[in-house]
């Protein structure tokens, strides 16, 4: 019987594993100089926490099963929501503005395709009660530097207010259900598809007038000089004022935050209700159809939940996008050896000496491997050899006699006598 790994999900070996691991050390460095805390919620939550935020068609694209106690359960497909959860059992009392990060798996059960598994992996903030221009610059900002630290070097942040549209769809009397629709094609990105839907056969709003402004509103990107452009179209119409104030206000606020590298975009739209002004999506174009590496904004989920009503400004990373972009851009990290140093007993009578001199190295916070197969000589050289480690220490029953043992440099292959006293000194000064 043949045993292979569920469809939709990856293997990671060392090397890949390492990679991962130093981009995810970056974006810890990065979000902690923020001051952002890490939190961690469970793979699995109740079944109704992703329904009640995304309804019950998402149901279709979750792992859901009813556990021993027939409660209905499910692999979260991602993080919001529980974090929204655990503020609300957890957190609600904390003093505000409460700043929070994540980083795990999620699961969605959706046909694979490159850049899309099954299993992946997101690593995201929370910026929980502070509302204001300079809490959305700062989480921009965060976000713009964890990618320049990743070696992203082409990344584009486009951004938009949904405050704007949603001003225009009140100014005309617009319905919420029909409002829900034109956002969900606005956020497919797609000209074409969005002119059918509003001028199509059989539109989704009757009204000339709206759908004229939409199609040039969504088409407008740019840096902050297009602003002006986006005031002319709109401002006549009160109900997109404060949301022009705000995005204005932004606008300002990133200057000062040193963030340049972004794009008013007013065809982000993020497609879900509970965003209440300030989205923001980071593409990097080396990714082909799949450049989606970070999506966020600001909103007001809490009180989706029964909680109060705390705006929260936030994003996720696509952890597994970032490290195709990595690659993309030609900045992957290194892999250094995962050991430098290879203690290798070339007789039986001095292995116990061979253990003792690993510890002490392992104790002084050296990477260490010896021997654990008995190899003969020359298969102990040639598996330090792929190791790729600095230094083996052959420790050999004539060295010993004279209480030494010898040192060879694998780059060079130098090798000298050392006392065993002076092991871990030499080490330490050639590393």
């Amino acid at each position: 019987m043949e045993f292979t790994r569920p469809r939709g999900t990856r293997d990671f070996l060392f090397d890949e594993m390492r990679q991962r691991s130093e981009a995810e050390n970056t974006l810890r460095e990065v979000f902690e100089n923020y001051g952002y805390g890490e939190v961690k919620t469970p793979l699995f939550e109740e079944l109704k926490l992703f329904t009640t935020k995304s309804g019950e068609e998402i149901i279709d694209q979750l792992y859901n099963f009813k556990d021993k106690s027939d409660r209905e359960l499910a692999l979260r497909p991602e993080v919001t929501a529980a974090i929204s959860r655990l503020y609300i059992n957890e957190m609600s009392k904390t003093a505000k503005p409460i700043k929070l990060y994540y980083y795990g798996s999620c699961f969605r059960y959706e046909r694979p395709q490159k850049g899309r598994f099954r299993q992946f992996w997101q690593f995201g903030c929370e910026l929980i009660g502070a509302k204001s221009p300079e809490g959305e610059g700062e989480v921009i900002s965060m976000a713009n530097e964890s990618i320049i630290k990743l070696g992203i070097t082409t990344a584009e942040i486009h951004i938009n207010h949904l405050g704007i549209i949603r001003g225009l769809f009140e100014h005309f009397g617009i319905d919420k259900e029909k409002s829900r629709e034109v956002m969900v094609v606005v956020d497919k990105g797609d000209k074409q598809l969005l002119e059918d839907a509003l001028k199509g056969d059989e539109p989704i709003i009757d009204n000339e007038e709206l759908a004229d402004i939409l199609l040039v509103l969504i088409d407008m990107v740019g840096d902050s000089s297009i602003f002006e452009d986006i005031k002319n179209l709109v401002f006549d119409y009160e109900e997109c004022r404060t949301a022009l104030d705000e995005l204005q206000e932004l606008i300002t606020t990133l200057k000062s935050f040193n963030v340049l590298n972004y794009n008013i975009n007013l065809g982000v739209a993020r497609g879900l209700d509970y965003y209440t002004g300030i989205v923001f999506e980071i593409y990097v174009p080396e990714l082909g159809s799949q450049k989606q590496v970070c999506g966020g904004g600001t909103y007001s989920l809490i009180k989706l939940f029964g909680g109060e009503d705390v705006v929260s400004t936030g994003f996720a990373f696509g952890f597994d996008r970032l490290m195709d972009a990595i690659e993309a851009c030609g900045n992957l990290p290194t892999v250094k050896p995962k050991v430098d140093v290879y203690v290798a007993p070339i007789s039986d009578d001095t292995r116990q000496l061979s253990y003792t001199i690993a510890q002490n190295l392992r104790c002084e916070n050296i990477k260490t491997e010896i021997d654990l197969s008995r190899k003969k000589f020359k298969k102990l050289l040639s598996y330090a050899n792929n190791l790729g480690v600095r230094f083996t220490v052959l420790v050999g029953s004539k060295d010993v006699e004279n209480n030494q043992v010898t040192i060879k440099n694998m780059q060079t292959g130098y090798q000298e006598l050392i006392d065993i006293d002076n092991i871990l000194s030499y080490i330490k000064e050639n590393l």
